[in-house]
């Protein structure tokens, strides 16, 4: 899981939305109730800009590929999760003006793959020992994580009184964080300025590499400290088995965990009741893969983690409508969020890419 997959064709997500039917589909409550309903502040920049009659726009649930790294679940604040930021700071140039926009188009959707409750448990073991033999990051004090993706969301706007529902232009993401958590930075079109964005906390990022490794790597352990600590912090509207995944997931997505924890992390994903196998899906950049899903019943939506089918190395991770929720405008097959985990390394200093120096 730790290698680096190779760098995406741009042409792929053009290709791949291509190949997608574009109609209309019915919303979800989407997984993105786990961090509370989040309008990105690029959804709220389009809305100021387009509608000239003001109507807000139908709230959707969903996560803001910002908000998803930076919303807090303070019970898990030095260990576990997706990673947070208990404060954020706007820095360099205008404090969150000058952002670039991210174009939009119609609604990406997909076909929604059949899923294999009894193979789900085979195949984590598959991964979690793919992902043993890989070898991790060794990082020392005053270096960084580096993790590069390709993202796009699907949201609700309005325009005119006129509700619509876009899917953002695939876009690049990338982040820095060191390995205490206390220091970091985003750059991502739409959601920093055009120089990025400080991220900042009183505590460490609990996705901190410095954290990771303190965690327990008994799965069955680990697994209790994954609910322990989701309980505290869960949206009531959430499943307890669906917020203990989100939060596995988010680990995968933007973090750099040691391979040991990577595979504990596997085991413990295979214990937690309601995940299945699904035959096929694609990342962000058009890869097919298998993946490992849980569905929110509630929210009428299937998160799923994408995995080579050869490797078993992670690739990225999508949310799907798979059931119709009353009073969404998004319908069955819509993909809510996806992503293309493009690169992992350690680097020297902040903002430094990987094979550059400082």
């Amino acid at each position: 899981m730790n290698a680096s997959p190779s760098q995406p064709r741009p042409a792929e997500w053009t290709e791949t939305q291509a190949l997608l039917p574009s109609v209309e589909r019915d919303l979800p409550a989407g997984r993105h109730q786990f961090h509370k309903e989040q309008l990105m502040a690029q959804i709220h920049e389009d809305l100021r800009t387009d509608r000239t009659a003001a109507r807000p726009a139908l709230a959707p649930r969903r996560r803001n590929p910002f908000l998803r790294r930076a919303i807090l679940l303070p019970a898990m604040a030095c260990a576990l999760a997706g990673a947070v930021v208990a404060g954020v700071a706007l820095s360099g140039g205008n404090g969150g003006g000058g952002r670039t926009a991210v174009a939009t188009g119609p609604a990406l959707t997909t076909q929604v793959g059949a899923v294999d409750a009894k193979g789900a448990p085979q195949l984590l073991d598959r991964i979690s020992l793919a992902a043993a033999e890989v070898s991790g990051p060794a990082p020392h004090a005053g270096q960084f994580v580096y993790i590069a993706s390709k993202v796009a969301s699907t949201y609700p706007k309005t325009v005119d009184d006129k509700t619509t529902v876009v899917s953002q232009e695939l876009h690049s993401r990338q982040v820095w964080n060191s390995l205490d958590g206390k220091d970091g930075w985003l750059i991502e079109a739409g959601e920093t300025s055009d120089k990025g964005m400080t991220l900042s906390s009183d505590t460490p990022l609990n996705s901190a590499y410095d954290a990771l490794v303190k965690l327990p790597t008994d799965p069955a352990v680990l697994l209790q400290r994954i609910y322990r600590d989701s309980d505290a912090v869960r949206d009531p509207e959430v499943p307890r088995d669906q917020a203990a995944f989100v939060a596995i997931g988010d680990l995968l997505n933007e973090s750099y965990p040691p391979a040991d924890l990577t595979a504990a992390l596997y085991k413990a994903a295979a214990k937690i009741p309601g995940v299945v196998a699904v035959d096929d899906a694609v990342d962000a950049v058009g890869r097919h893969g298998v993946a490992i899903a849980r569905q929110n019943d509630t929210a009428g939506e299937r998160t799923e983690w994408i995995f080579d089918k050869k490797t078993l190395e992670f690739l990225g991770e999508r949310n799907v409508v798979v059931k119709k929720v009353a009073d969404s405008p998004f319908k069955v097959g819509t993909v809510t969020f996806t992503s293309a985990i493009t690169q992992r390394a350690v680097v020297d200093a902040s903002k430094q890419l990987p094979g550059r120096a400082g």
